[in-house]
């Protein structure tokens, strides 16, 4: 009787530590999906790092508001560390100072907006004829925290990234991963907003939270059963083998 009980404790503490089908899958419901893009680009923010590039008619004209230059002395080309000094900074007022225009709050702005207010300002106050304006966020970045395979902090390029884009750069999420809660923590015009998401609906695709932006932190709990392992006693393997010497003790004594 006293063996029967410990097999069936036994039993219900494996099963206690499975995972179901629908705790793992990604997208379990796809016919839901909808088939529309809500693509919304992210306003410029605080300590970005910009990569203006200015050009006209007049290319020695338009070498005025250029900072940055492609290449260095001899040739050399420019690297990532040498823009990033060298870049527009905005500053904690959201504000970047561009040659001959002065003071400019960008914060206000999106990378597309941006670019047409300064083309809009050169021209329209007979400083270049044509003016083509590049902006670029040269240090956008992302923390990916928790239960992903390659925890760390993260840079892209691109102008936005999507949540599953940012999670493969992470290696995507371990198999403790809680995948029905990730966490993402924004910080948008000096406010603080926290989003969730739910990876295995279709319906996270009309997350706000879906697109990626510049300084966010994601976060990736761990499920029920990497908590309940995270213990005093260890993980389940520890545990069946506690019990199996248990069980081998009793045997003995028994006998």
């Amino acid at each position: 009787m006293k063996n029967s009980l410990f097999f069936f404790s036994l039993l219900i503490l494996m099963l206690s530590g499975c995972k179901s089908k629908n705790d793992i899958l990604y997208l379990q419901n796809p016919q839901d999906i909808s088939s529309e893009v809500n693509f919304v680009m992210p306003k410029l923010q605080v300590n970005d790092i910009l990569n203006i590039r200015v050009m006209a008619d007049n290319l020695q004209a338009a070498d005025v508001f250029n900072t940055m230059p492609v290449s260095l002395a001899g040739g050399q080309m420019m690297t990532p560390e040498i823009l990033k000094m060298t870049g527009n900074l905005v500053n904690e007022k959201g504000e970047i100072n561009f040659p001959v225009l002065g003071t400019i709050k960008v914060t206000d702005y999106t990378i597309v907006e941006l670019e047409e207010y300064l083309s809009a300002q050169l021209e329209s106050r007979d400083l270049l004829m044509n003016p083509k304006v590049l902006v670029r966020v040269i240090n956008a970045k992302v923390s990916i925290l928790g239960e992903v395979a390659r925890p760390g902090l993260y840079t892209f390029t691109e102008q936005v990234i999507t949540l599953p884009q940012a999670l493969g750069m992470a290696g995507d999420l371990t198999i403790n991963a809680e995948r029905n809660n990730i966490t993402i923590v924004r910080e948008e015009n000096g406010k603080r907003t926290t989003g969730y998401v739910d990876l295995t609906q279709a319906n996270l695709f009309e997350s706000p939270f879906y697109y990626v932006k510049q300084n966010d932190m994601i976060y990736v709990q761990p499920n029920g059963p990497k908590v309940k392992s995270a213990g005093y006693v260890g993980n389940v393997g520890t545990i069946l083998g506690l019990g199996s010497f248990l069980l081998t003790i009793a045997i003995l004594f028994s006998r």
